[in-house]
C-alpha cells in the first residue's frame, strides 16, 4: 500500500493544527508555509477533513481552522481513511465491503491480504495526533542537546 500526497500532506496539516492547538484558528496560508504544501491543494484536503468532522472552520478576520476534537482523540488512521479511503492492499479485503469477492471462501491469498490490512490498521489506529506532537517535542529536545565542535 502506497499513500498518495493526499494522505501524507493531510496528516502534515492535521499535525500542524495539533501543534498550534489552543492558539486560536490557524490560517491555511500559515500551514501551507510551515509544511511546504500548496495552499490550493491544502484547501481541497481540508474540505474533506472538515466534512468528516476532524477539522472545524472559524469565519472572520481572525478565522482559520481548528481541530474538530482533541488531538488525543484523532487517530492517524482516521485521517488516512478520510483522505485515502479504506485501508486495504487489495479490493477484496476492503474495510467498507469485505464480501465483494465471490471467491473469498476459497481464496488462499485473501488471508494474507487480510493480515496486511489488519496490521496496517493496527499501527495507524494506535497513533494519535497527540502522540505525534509529543514525538516532535522529544525530537526537538534531543536536537538541542547536540554540541558541534569545529
Amino acid at each position: 500500500m502506497k499513500l498518495s500526497t493526499r494522505g501524507r500532506y493531510g496528516l502534515k496539516a492535521m499535525f500542524d493544527l495539533a501543534v498550534h492547538m489552543g492558539e486560536g484558528p490557524v490560517s491555511l496560508k500559515s500551514i501551507a508555509e510551515r509544511q511546504d504544501i500548496s495552499e490550493h491543494y491544502l484547501e481541497q484536503l481540508i474540505a474533506g477533513l472538515r466534512k468528516a468532522g476532524l477539522v472545524k472552520s472559524v469565519r472572520g478576520a481572525q478565522g482559520g481552522y481548528v481541530l474538530g476534537r482533541e488531538p488525543a482523540k484523532i487517530r492517524v488512521g482516521d485521517v488516512i481513511r478520510v483522505l485515502e479511503g479504506p485501508i486495504a492492499p487489495v479490493d477484496c479485503v476492503s474495510e467498507e465491503d469485505p464480501e465483494c469477492c465471490a471467491k473469498a471462501e476459497h481464496c488462499v491469498t485473501r488471508t494474507i491480504w487480510e493480515k496486511v490490512r489488519d496490521s496496517i490498521s493496527e499501527v495507524l489506529d494506535s497513533i494519535t495526533l497527540e502522540d505525534m506532537v509529543k514525538d516532535a517535542e522529544k525530537m526537538d529536545t534531543e536536537r538541542k542537546y547536540y554540541m558541534y565542535y569545529i
